[in-house]
């Protein structure tokens, strides 16, 4: 559908509000609102524009992602890329602020080049910087 434009949100079901949202201020996020609605959810976005929610309805912390660390490769989405312009910054900030990278560096044959985190969920972030 040629009307559709960007994405407008990501949705990660985390186990602790707090947790998350220490984690995320640190790689630049801001909270916005939260907890909210029914589900509920609790919003933080970028200064880019990236918008995550937080859905908090976990029924318990697991330090398993069952779609990236278990044998029985299951159906849905493994992880969010975000496009950066400096690997090496990325790499030290995250150093800095005692986030693991979980994966990486990697360079493709065209020179784009990408590392990994995860976050307090075990949910695995890419940060990716392109050729």
């Amino acid at each position: 559908m040629k009307e559709i434009t960007r994405i407008n949100h990501i949705g990660i079901r985390v186990s602790d509000l707090e947790t998350s949202r220490e984690f995320y201020e640190k790689i630049g996020f801001e909270f916005i609102v939260g907890p909210v609605g029914p589900e509920p959810v609790a919003v933080m976005e970028h200064p880019s524009g990236i918008n995550i929610n937080f859905i908090l309805n976990a029924n318990q912390a697991d330090l398993e992602n069952v779609l990236m660390d278990t044998p029985v490769k299951h159906t849905g989405y493994t992880h969010m890329a975000l496009e950066i312009t400096d690997i090496d910054s990325v790499k030290s900030q995250l150093e800095s602020k005692n986030i693991p990278i979980t994966g990486g560096p990697i360079t493709l044959p065209d020179g784009a080049t990408f590392i990994f985190v995860r976050d307090p969920d075990s949910n695995v972030i890419e940060f990716h910087k392109a050729a």
